[in-house]
């Protein structure tokens, strides 16, 4: 039996006890639906091998060893991660397109007695609803961003925001990264995956509220906003919080306290600034970050690199902005950060 996605929404409301994205690891590392586990019925070598097959030789011979393949895989995961799955277990199966690997995979599970469905069209369904939610339909709500230099803690303040009933997008937490140089936080997913994430946040959305984002770039690591996200963002008002230096300092110091534990990782940034900055300059930040200076170092990264840098980006923006000011950013200083913020989104 097959199901049909016409929306997100559909996305979202899914029924299954495991959705199973049978393609190759390669296929499913680069995106996939939410939620999805991966039971390749064949690996990457061998998909390309059938590929090849059915186009120098004929698609007989490639469904033919094809069929092996699948039959071959499936018996390992049966045996292995499907093994103690009860007889009301109830998949659903997706491939690429054309259904040939997931109805193979589905009807030998249908065979054992298990109620397993493919989707439609695939993982191509599933890509055609990304790409229209965030390249062809008008951004569902009004959006406000939430600005700051370097260090005003957005990001905690920003996940704070929703336990006071506002809406948000993480777009950081969505690209896994912090969004600057020292901002990796692993690997980062593809351009594909994130805009997967995106759209599964957009779909959650209540259009008849506003939706609060950070104050971003174009691009969040290596990830790319979509042209109409960024589009709202750039003519979207701003609240910006405002924070001395040695508060916003400490903060950073507290909050990259990952960069602060490797030395190596650290010096590798500061190295990556030299075109930007006198040799002197980046001398001193090298000893600071030798010397364990962390708190003296990050101040001197936000007056010397990012708040210059923030000030040029907002001077090309023509937005109003509301300024929230605040001479802390501890840890018991945030949900009153937080608070502040809320009543602005809520009253505006």
């Amino acid at each position: 039996m097959a199901v049909e996605l016409k929306s997100l929404a559909d996305v979202l409301h899914l029924d299954f006890d495991d959705i199973i994205d049978v393609r190759s690891p390669a296929e499913y590392a680069d995106d996939h639906l939410p939620g999805a586990i991966s039971l390749p019925v064949m690996d990457n070598d061998e998909r390309a091998r059938v590929g090849t097959i059915y186009k120098q030789v004929s698609p007989f011979d490639a469904r033919k060893i094809g069929a092996a393949l699948v039959a071959r895989n499936a018996a390992l995961h049966l045996q292995g991660p499907l093994a103690d799955k009860p007889g009301g277990w109830r998949p659903l199966l997706y491939c690429w397109r054309g259904g040939q690997r997931s109805g193979s995979f589905a009807t030998i599970l249908t065979q054992i007695g298990w109620r397993a469905e493919v989707v439609t069209g695939g993982y191509k369904t599933w890509r055609g609803l990304v790409v229209r939610a965030l390249y062809d339909d008008p951004f569902p709500c009004r959006v406000i961003v939430l600005d700051g230099n370097t260090g005003s803690a957005k990001t905690d303040v920003l996940n704070l925001l929703p336990a006071r009933g506002v809406q948000v997008i993480d777009l950081e937490g969505l690209a896994n990264h912090r969004g600057s140089l020292f901002g990796s936080m692993g690997e980062q997913p593809s351009q594909r995956g994130f805009e997967g994430r995106l759209a599964i946040a957009l779909a959650r959305l209540d259009p008849t509220r506003p939706v609060v984002v950070e104050a971003e770039s174009s691009k969040v690591g290596d990830c790319r906003l979509p042209p109409r996200l960024w589009r709202a963002m750039v003519d979207a008002p701003r609240l910006t919080i405002a924070a001395p230096l040695a508060a916003r300092a400490e903060y950073l110091t507290r909050a990259y306290a990952d960069i602060v534990a490797d030395p190596v990782r650290l010096d590798e940034v500061l190295t990556r600034l030299k075109p930007a900055h006198p040799a002197e300059r980046i001398a001193d930040w090298r000893a600071m970050a030798g010397s364990g200076a962390f708190t003296s170092l990050a101040a001197g990264l936000m007056q010397h690199h990012y708040d210059p840098r923030y000030a040029r980006h907002r001077a090309r923006m023509a937005h109003p902005m509301i300024e929230i000011t605040t001479d802390s950013l501890t840890e018991a200083a945030l949900p009153g950060l937080a608070d502040q913020v809320a009543k602005a989104v809520l009253q505006g």
